[in-house]
């Protein structure tokens, strides 16, 4: 595959991602109106009747708010273009994400997690999902305040790709109700796997990318033919 090939399939599949994030981000925000006020009859919020209005519903709205935003935000965050051409509000929108994974996304996905109607092994999942976040987060605020930002533009990717994990948690509902899957086994198992996919690709990409660096770095030079 020639040169001018790869940067095009590379620009085709961000932008193939990148609609796909913005439909499923959309699609979700609609359905909000089951939630205000909430109908108990809705798939999501069926069978939480009886705990809703205890500290769950503080938990819940403060999420739903909270959790698009920040995938938006992330989208714009991971955009070199932005980056490179407003650096001011680079910095602005990041410390704004910041504040809201930590004080606000992170907490709440953690305090539903108890709650998952995939039952305790797909509530792990979420408790351990909202963890990493919130970690990911940290300290990819730590490596920018120590100007260590290879590092920074690391750890961000990790944490756009967990914010990811609603997205793909969403697609494979999809293919489950495709498929007709309605074994017991397959939310718990789409919990994890909805960010462990995403995150395991990046970890392989960048291994790829490590491997190939050091395998041009140590590749012996073409002796420069003297002309002379």
């Amino acid at each position: 595959m020639s040169q001018i090939q790869l940067p095009t399939l590379k620009r085709a599949f961000v932008t193939v991602a990148g609609l796909l994030i913005l439909k499923v981000t959309a699609e979700v925000i609609l359905g909000y109106r089951n939630y205000l006020p909430p109908d108990f009859r809705s798939e999501f919020l069926r069978g939480r009747e009886h705990y809703f209005w205890g500290k769950y519903h503080w938990a819940f709205y403060a999420h739903i708010a909270s959790g698009p935003v920040a995938l938006l935000m992330g989208m714009v965050l991971i955009s070199e273009r932005f980056r490179l051409r407003y650096p001011k509000w680079h910095r602005y929108l990041g410390r704004l994400q910041v504040a809201n994974l930590l004080l606000v996304v992170a907490p709440s996905g953690l305090w539903m997690s108890w709650y998952a109607a995939a039952g305790p092994i797909g509530g792990l999942g979420l408790a351990v999902l909202a963890i990493l976040t919130a970690l990911c987060v940290t300290l990819g605020w730590r490596a920018a305040v120590r100007r260590r930002f290879a590092e920074h533009r690391r750890w961000m990717w990790r944490c756009f790709l967990l914010l990811c994990s609603a997205v793909v948690l969403r697609i494979l509902g999809g293919l489950a109700n495709f498929y007709a899957i309605d074994a017991e086994w397959f939310n718990p198992l789409a919990n994890w796997a909805s960010w462990i996919l995403p995150v395991l690709a990046f970890e392989l990409a960048c291994w790829n990318h490590r491997v190939k660096h050091e395998a041009t770095k140590s590749a012996p030079r073409t002796p420069e033919t003297n002309t002379l």
